[in-house]
Formats: structure tokens, C-alpha cells, sequence
């Protein structure tokens, strides 16, 4: 291990302030723990240093998503038997807020998720958490067919002027970019499915049409972005970290988009 000491709430909270993160702020984070080295108390220190930075006017929002409750027959990695199809919509467990653990976001969404006084959005397959001041605001109202756009979490950080927080990780994770999709003109659309929860606690299988997601080039869309100077990039622990306003890097993905996505068949 090659850091010399280990880090710390309150070291880790000085590092975000000097990136920029201050009280009040509304904040989406992303985060690979495994970046930023040894800290003393793991995922749980790393929220305690976000919520202390955040203070109490301030909130804290991660993705909780649960890519598993979609349809099988869209699943390549890996994919199921065709013959499985069937029984997967029928039994998989309605997507409940309170009990649907999320899957494949990392263990910081998962433990805020779960931290005294979260709210999380009802979305089957992209909902997220959030904790603080504006929690409500946030989380209120996420629609099935809107899933990443205006009437979504992501569109609430944006009318409240909240900042992006890249830790340890690439914009390849950073969803905001995704409401640039939902704001293109004709986005392409495609069938959607998942379980929810049926007044009787089971499942229900719903459809419902929305975009279709593509982060293949949210990479370079970022390295262009990063490339006007409206990210701020620093150390926090052991991990590069990137700090932007959102809605500087979500207008600049609508107009990037617009001229180099090419129309894809819908």
C-alpha cells in the first residue's frame, strides 16, 4: 500500500471541500470505494464525510438502480433461456422502495440508501436515494415513462442547481448525462418491463414505452466537456475526483449529442 497514512472522515471531508463541495449544496454522487485507498471505517466514513461537508441544509443523492428487474428477454450479460422468460416476469418480486436492495451501483448507494432518514424514488429500475434537506423534492414523482428525464430525480437536481461528483470513477457512470438524452428531439424508444408491487405485497409485471439509454460515448462526450474547464478535478483520498455543476455539463451534453449521435433505428 502505497499511502502514508490512512484516510479519515475529516480528512476525506477536507479533500472534498477543497475540490469545491460546500454546505448546502444538492449533490449527485458517484463513487468507486475501491479508489480511494484505505479509509478508516470504509463506506460508512465516506458518507459521513459527504453528509459533513453537506451540513444540514445540504442532500445527498446516489442511484439505487436495479438493472436485474427489466426484461429477460433483452438480458446479454448473461442471457437466459428464452423458456425462462415467462417465469422470470411472473415471479420476480414487485420492486418495493423500502426492501429492493440495488444492484451493481456499489456499496456507498446501497448504504445510503438504507441510512436513518433516506427517501428513494419508486422507479422499478432507476430509482435513487437521497438524504438531506431537499430528499423530497428530489425523489417525489418519478415517473415509469420518464425514467431519466424531466420528471425525474436526475431533472430535479437539475432545477435545483445541483452539482455532479464523479469519485474514483469515469463519466461512463455519470446518469446526468442521460437526461441530455431524454431532451434530444425524438430520442429513440423501446418497449420497457419490469415487476412492481401489487397492493397484496407480490408482483405485478407492467410495460410502458421510454428512451432507449446509450453510454458508449459518454466517455468522450466528458474528455470534451472537461475539455471547456467547467469540471473541477482533484484528489480526494487516493482517488481522482471531478466536481461540475449539472446543469453546465447536461447542457453541454443536449448540444454534443445533437451534432455527433447519429439517428439510430427506433
Amino acid at each position: 500500500m502505497d499511502q502514508p497514512v490512512p484516510h479519515t472522515t475529516e480528512s476525506l471531508a477536507a479533500d472534498l471541500r477543497g475540490l469545491g463541495l460546500s454546505a448546502g449544496d444538492v449533490v449527485l454522487a458517484h463513487t468507486s470505494m475501491r479508489s480511494l485507498g484505505f479509509v478508516v471505517g470504509g463506506a460508512q466514513a465516506v458518507v459521513a464525510a459527504l453528509l459533513e461537508v453537506l451540513g444540514p441544509t445540504g442532500t445527498l443523492v446516489v442511484p439505487t438502480h436495479t438493472p436485474d428487474n427489466t426484461d429477460p428477454a433483452g438480458w446479454e450479460a448473461p442471457p437466459v433461456p428464452e423458456a425462462w422468460w415467462p417465469a422470470i416476469r411472473d415471479h420476480t418480486p414487485g420492486f418495493d422502495p423500502a426492501r429492493t436492495p440495488s444492484r451493481y451501483v456499489g456499496i456507498l448507494p446501497e448504504l445510503v440508501r438504507t441510512w436513518p432518514g433516506a427517501l428513494r424514488s419508486d422507479h422499478p429500475q432507476v430509482s435513487f436515494a437521497a438524504l438531506g434537506a431537499r430528499a423530497g423534492e428530489i425523489v417525489t414523482g418519478h415517473r415509469l415513462d420518464d425514467a431519466l428525464g424531466e420528471r425525474s430525480p436526475l431533472g430535479a437536481v437539475y432545477r435545483l442547481d445541483g452539482k455532479v461528483l464523479l469519485l474514483g470513477c469515469g463519466y461512463d457512470s455519470n446518469t446526468s448525462l442521460h437526461l441530455a438524452e431524454w431532451r434530444q428531439t425524438s430520442p429513440p424508444r423501446a418497449e420497457q418491463g419490469a415487476s412492481v408491487r401489487a397492493t397484496d405485497g407480490g408482483g405485478r409485471w407492467l410495460t410502458w414505452v421510454d428512451v432507449r439509454t446509450d453510454e458508449d460515448d459518454f466517455e468522450r462526450l466528458g474528455a470534451d466537456f472537461e475539455a471547456t474547464g467547467a469540471a473541477t478535478k482533484g484528489r480526494v483520498g487516493q482517488a481522482t475526483a471531478r466536481l461540475m455543476a449539472q446543469r453546465a455539463v447536461v447542457d453541454f451534453a443536449t448540444g454534443w449529442m445533437a451534432v455527433h449521435r447519429r439517428p439510430r433505428d427506433p
